[in-house]
């Protein structure tokens, strides 16, 4: 069963990368019909062919409607997936403000990260994206929000991460927020430069090291 399961993920991730909707939905059914779980589904599968798709537009052999075509099949897939996660209803759900910083419209990563994040048992409030930096600490103050996680693809538009720290500075309230930064130009260094409370490369890294902050944060 084990090989299959890898199978099985491989096809997913291919099925991704080839722009193939029908295939993505035809491989996700087995998957599910397997009794596979659907978070290693989505990690593993179709998140890691987003990944190569990715990779793909930064080397400049897929473009702009490649990268949408895949993100269909992507989408496709999670369609047949999502409703087979597990969540964790035990714990006290922590809050989450998601979104794509201001000038940036790219929004496959956070959708993604916000997914595996309902599946860890956060309540994640997702903005959306083009999002001035005020707004996100406007809404984590309205909600009591224990983290403000912040994407981008775009260099030119990172620095509104840092905006979003500072305001949180000049309001005196940083301390009441963790806040999380990710992206295709971000770094574990820029992160670190701009004060930001963790950096992760992945979707699935990122809400496992949301449980570790808001555990840190209420431990305060």
């Amino acid at each position: 069963m084990e090989d299959l399961k890898e199978k099985l993920l491989q096809q997913l991730s291919d099925a991704v990368v080839d722009m193939d909707e029908d295939k993505t939905v035809e491989i996700a059914n087995k998957f599910i019909k397997n009794n596979f779980d659907a978070y290693e589904g989505i990690d593993k599968g179709l998140a890691d062919g987003m990944k190569r798709a990715g990779q793909l537009y930064e080397e400049e052999e897929y473009y702009i409607p490649e990268l949408l075509m895949c993100s269909d099949a992507m989408y496709s897939g999670l369609d047949i997936l999502k409703p087979h996660l597990k969540t964790d209803k035990s714990q006290k759900k922590h809050k989450v403000v998601i979104g794509v910083v201001e000038g940036d419209t790219h929004d496959i990563g956070k959708n993604l990260v916000k997914i595996m994040m309902e599946t860890e048992g956060f309540e994640v409030v997702d903005l959306g994206r083009d999002i001035p930096p005020k707004d996100f600490v406007e809404k984590a103050k309205e909600i009591d929000a224990d983290i403000i996680c912040l994407s981008t693809l775009m260099t030119t538009t990172m620095y509104g991460m840092e905006e979003v720290i500072e305001i949180l500075e000049e309001e005196n309230i940083r301390d009441k927020f963790k806040v999380m930064v990710g992206g295709g130009p971000i770094s574990n260094s820029f992160a670190e430069r701009i004060g930001a409370d963790a950096y992760t490369t992945d979707a699935s890294k990122a809400a496992k090291r949301a449980k570790e902050l808001a555990k840190e944060l209420h431990a305060c």
